[in-house]
C-alpha cells in the first residue's frame, strides 16, 4: 500500500500539469489503484523515483521509453524541455535586431496507446517557441534527421530539433537539439539548456487547452496549422541542390564502359522500416544513378519495425532480408539507411561465390574519405581537412599523411566531429569530410552532421567508378588500399551492462590509484591515455591529454608495442561497455595473419582488462 510516499506525491503532481489526457488518466488510474494493487505501486515507483529523478538532457538532447512521468518521453517532458531550451535561446540572442526562429522536424515514432510520437513533441516545441516569441519552422511530414541542421544553417535559425529515436528499439523516441552552428549542443551548452529546463518545469501556459482549441479549429491537420510546407519543399529542393553544387557529384553515373571494366553495380535499398526511402529515392535521381530496387517489407515508415529486433543496420542480422531480397533480384549491393536516415551501412555481394561483405564503418569512412580528397580535396586551394571520432580506425589519418591532408581526431560522437569541422572551416581550411566508426559519415561541406542520404549516394558513386573504371568490386577495391597503405584490422563490439556503477569499478580498476600498472598478459604496453578526469597522457611531458576529459563518458586509449590499439568507453545512450581494438600489420605481412594475432589477442586482453564474468559484463 503506497502511503505518504514521494513516488506518489510526484505522481499527482505531475499529473495535475500533464497537457495529455490519455496520459493524465493513465496515472491518475495508478494513483487510484496503488491503494489496494501492488503492481500499481510497483509501477509508481518505477515511473516517478522518489529522489526526483529526471530524464538526463546529456547527448544531443533527450532519449528513452514512451512512457509517462519525469524518465520517459512524454508531453509533458518534452514542453518542459522545449521551455528551457527558448529560454536558453533568448538569452543567447537577445537584445535582436531580427525575429528569432527555430526549425524543428520529426519522424514516425509514436505509441499509439498513449497517444504520444514524434509528431506531438514537435507540435508542442512549435507552440513552446511561439509562446516564447520565437517564430518556429514546424517541417512538413516525416523529414531526414540531416535536413533540421541544413535548415538551421540556411535559415540562420537559433536552434534546431528533430525529435527521433534514431536507430534506438521501438519503444524509444529522442530530442535531438542542435545549435545556431548547425551542429549539435556539446558542453557547455547542454548543461545551461538543462539548467534553464529545471527553472522552467511548470508550464508557461495551460498547454492542455490550447491543444483542445486548435484541434478544433484544425480538426484535419495532424500539425494543427503549424506546419510550414511551402518552407519544407524550399529547404528540401535547396538540399539536394547543395550536394551536387558541392562538387560531391562527378558524372561517373554516365561514362561509358571501358575494356576492361566490369558490368555496372545494381543496387538494393532498404529504409529499415524508417522514413529514409523518399529521400534515398530523390539523391539517386539527382545524382543521374540508375533507380535502386527497395526492399517492399521495409521501404515504409513503420514504428513496430516487425521485421528487425532492433532497427539498427549495424546489428547482426538487421540486413538479412535486404541481402536475401538483393540476390532474389540480382543486385550487387545493398544500401541501408538507419530509421531517420543518418546513418548508412553498405554490403555487397561476391558474383562469383554468391558470398556477402559487410563493410563495417572503418572501412566505409576510409573509402569515402579518400574518394573525397581525389575528387574534390586534391583541387582545392586551400588545405584540406577531416575529422574522425578518436575510436575510429588510424587508417584514414595514415591516407592523409601520405596523400596531403590533415586528418584531427575528436571525442567520440558527431556533436565533437560537427563542432570541430565548423571550427576548422572558420580556421580557413576546406573540411570536406567527418566520420566515427558506428556508420556515420558527414560528406563534403554542405554540413557538418552525419548524413545517410548523402553519403549513399557518394559510396554509389564511387562503386560505379571501381566497377567500372577499375574493373573491381568494392571489396577489391578496400583490398587494394589496404595493399598500399597497410593492414588495419579492426574488431569493435561491446557488453551489456545490468548496472552502469560497473563502469567507474572497472576504470577505477585500470587507473590503478594514477599508476595505470595493468595486467595485459603477454602484450607489452607502450602508451595510455585516459580522458576520464583529471586526465592522462603518458606521451606528453606533463602528463595531460589535448582532447576534453570528462567522468560522464570517460575513456582510455592502451597502445601496445605490436602496433595494437584498445579504446574502452562507456555508451553515452545505451547500457553497453564499448571497445575499438586495431591493429596495423607489418610489412609483408597477409591480412589473414593479423586478423588472426589480433583475434587471439582480443581473447586475453579483454578479459584481462574488463573481467566481464566479475563485472556482469554480457555479450549477445
Amino acid at each position: 500500500m503506497l502511503v505518504q510516499s514521494p513516488s506518489l506525491e510526484i505522481a499527482d503532481q505531475w499529473q495535475t500539469i500533464d497537457p495529455n489526457p490519455i496520459t493524465k488518466k493513465y496515472v491518475q488510474d495508478l494513483i487510484k489503484k496503488a491503494t489496494s494493487d501492488n503492481d500499481a505501486v510497483n509501477e509508481i515507483v518505477a515511473l516517478f523515483p522518489s529522489d526526483g529523478e529526471r530524464i538526463a538532457f546529456g547527448t544531443a538532447g533527450l532519449r528513452s521509453s514512451m512512457t509517462p512521468g519525469p524518465l520517459g518521453m512524454n508531453d509533458l517532458t518534452v514542453l518542459q524541455t522545449a521551455q528551457g531550451l527558448a529560454k536558453y535561446c533568448l538569452k543567447q540572442h537577445q537584445p535582436s535586431t531580427k525575429k528569432l526562429c527555430a526549425v524543428v522536424g520529426y519522424d514516425h515514432r509514436c505509441n499509439p496507446t498513449l497517444n504520444i510520437s514524434s509528431l506531438s513533441f514537435a507540435v508542442l516545441t512549435a507552440l513552446v517557441f511561439a509562446e516564447a516569441g520565437i517564430e518556429c519552422v514546424l517541417l512538413e511530414g516525416f523529414v531526414l534527421t540531416p535536413l533540421v541542421p541544413f535548415a538551421v544553417k540556411k535559415l540562420g535559425a537559433v536552434c534546431g530539433v528533430m525529435v527521433t529515436a534514431s536507430h534506438n528499439p521501438k519503444q524509444d523516441d529522442g530530442y535531438k537539439v542542435y545549435a545556431n552552428d548547425a551542429c549539435q549542443i556539446r558542453a557547455p551548452m547542454d548543461k545551461d539548456i538543462a539548467d534553464e529546463i529545471l527553472n522552467n518545469l511548470q508550464p508557461w501556459v495551460d498547454y492542455e487547452k490550447v491543444l483542445a482549441k486548435r484541434r478544433q479549429e484544425y480538426p484535419n491537420d495532424p500539425c494543427l496549422g503549424l506546419s510550414q510546407l511551402e518552407t519544407t519543399q524550399e529547404m528540401l529542393n535547396e538540399y539536394y541542390k547543395a550536394l551536387v553544387n558541392s562538387g560531391l557529384k562527378t558524372g561517373q553515373a554516365t561514362l561509358p564502359q571501358k575494356e576492361h571494366s566490369i558490368q555496372p553495380p545494381s543496387f538494393a535499398y532498404t529504409a529499415m522500416h524508417g522514413i529514409g526511402h523518399p529521400f534515398a529515392k530523390r539523391v539517386f535521381e539527382n545524382f543521374g544513378f540508375a533507380a535502386f530496387q527497395a526492399v517492399p517489407e521495409q521501404k515504409d515508415p513503420d514504428p513496430t519495425f516487425p521485421t528487425v529486433p532492433f532497427p539498427n543496420p549495424e546489428e547482426k542480422g538487421a540486413l538479412d532480408l535486404a541481402k536475401a531480397f538483393a540476390t532474389k533480384q540480382g543486385c550487387d549491393i545493398v544500401l541501408a539507411n538507419d530509421p531517420d536516415a543518418d546513418r548508412l551501412a553498405i554490403a555487397e555481394k561476391d558474383r562469383s561465390t554468391g558470398q556477402w561483405t559487410v563493410f563495417h564503418g572503418d572501412q566505409i569512412g576510409t573509402m569515402l574519405g579518400l574518394w573525397i580528397w581525389e575528387q574534390i580535396g586534391c583541387k582545392s586551394d586551400k588545405p584540406v581537412s577531416m575529422c574522425v571520432s578518436t575510436v575510429s580506425s588510424k587508417m584514414l589519418a595514415e591516407i592523409g599523411r601520405r596523400e596531403g591532408f590533415m586528418v584531427e581526431e575528436t571525442l567520440t560522437g558527431f556533436k565533437w566531429i560537427g563542432a570541430r569541422s565548423a571550427e576548422l572551416q572558420n580556421e580557413g581550411k576546406r573540411n570536406l569530410f567527418g566520420y566515427e566508426e558506428a556508420i556515420g559519415f558527414a560528406c563534403g561541406d554542405v554540413i557538418f552532421d552525419k548524413d545517410g542520404v548523402s553519403a549513399m549516394a557518394v559510396l554509389s558513386e564511387l562503386a560505379l567508378y571501381v566497377y567500372r573504371e577499375k574493373g573491381l568490386s568494392l571489396r577489391e577495391h578496400m583490398q587494394s588500399l589496404y595493399d598500399k597503405y597497410g593492414e588495419f584490422v579492426s574488431h569493435n563490439g561491446y557488453y551489456f551492462m545490468n548496472d552502469n556503477s560497473v563502469v567507474s569499478t572497472i576504470m577505477h580498476r585500470l587507473r590503478a590509484n594514477g599508476t595505470y600498472e595493468m595486467d595485459v598478459g603477454p602484450y607489452e604496453i607502450e602508451s595510455i591515455r585516459d580522458l576520464g578526469e583529471p586526465g592522462y597522457d603518458s606521451t606528453k611531458a606533463d602528463k595531460q591529454p589535448t582532447l576534453p576529459t570528462s567522468n560522464s563518458s570517460p575513456m582510455m586509449a592502451i597502445r601496445f608495442t605490436n602496433g595494437c590499439v584498445i579504446q574502452l568507453r562507456p555508451s553515452g545512450t545505451e547500457p553497453k561497455f564499448k571497445y575499438y581494438i586495431e591493429m596495423k600489420g607489418q610489412p609483408g605481412v597477409a591480412r589473414d595473419v593479423v586478423q588472426k594475432d589480433l583475434q587471439t589477442m582480443v581473447d586475453i586482453v579483454l578479459d584481462k582488462l574488463l573481467e566481464p564474468e566479475k563485472n556482469g559484463l554480457k555479450q549477445v
